[in-house]
């Protein structure tokens, strides 16, 4: 299970004095500057961070040793972890940090193996779960009540009813009825 949790992305400077653009990934997104320094990924750089005000869906931050544009705008694009045991616990079972779910062996209903969760994303359209097959490829899997009704995270598993894949012929057409699959005589 990921020890560091990605709670929020700086988005490039503001004005000449050294202000960063910061984009909150957090539930309460005042937040992002609560938990301590930041760091980047791999934990090489740590940030301090004190808000200043927001402009649209973005907050306007004070690094520590930022002081020129230049300095703000080379920030851009660097994503900000916290260990995850800054954050507060959750508060009910039905509640867990994204990053909870990575390593999380996936199932189906009867408890057969189905992979284990990689990453879970978002690309505009709903949450997307990534698994890890057994046999090393990877499938996607929306993240809704239907296709993944149960998060185990104690257990270390969730549950996947993967939906019914619709073959496409070459001609483009779905490939349905009850010779699906069939090869044509």
């Amino acid at each position: 299970m990921s020890t560091k949790v990605c709670v929020g992305q700086f988005a490039g400077s503001h004005g000449v004095r050294g202000l960063v653009k910061l984009k909150s990934f957090t539930d309460d997104p005042k937040a992002v500057a609560s938990y301590g320094p930041l760091s980047d990924e791999s934990g090489a750089r740590r940030f301090r961070v004190t808000l200043q005000g927001s402009v649209k869906d973005l907050w306007l931050a004070r690094v520590d040793g930022i002081a020129t544009r230049e300095e703000a705008q080379a920030l851009a694009g660097v994503r900000l972890f916290v260990d995850r045991s800054a954050l507060p616990e959750t508060e009910d079972e039905d509640e867990f940090y994204h990053a909870d779910l990575i390593g999380l062996r996936a199932e189906t209903a009867d408890g057969t193996p189905f992979g284990t969760v990689l990453a879970l994303y978002d690309f505009g359209g709903g949450d997307v779960l990534e698994i890890r097959m057994p046999d090393g490829r990877t499938e996607l899997l929306p993240f809704t009540k239907a296709c993944v009704p149960v998060v185990d995270v104690k257990g270390g598993r969730v549950v996947v009813e993967p939906p019914d894949v619709v073959e496409v012929k070459p001609d483009g057409q779905p490939d349905v009825g009850p010779d699906a699959g069939e090869e044509e005589p």
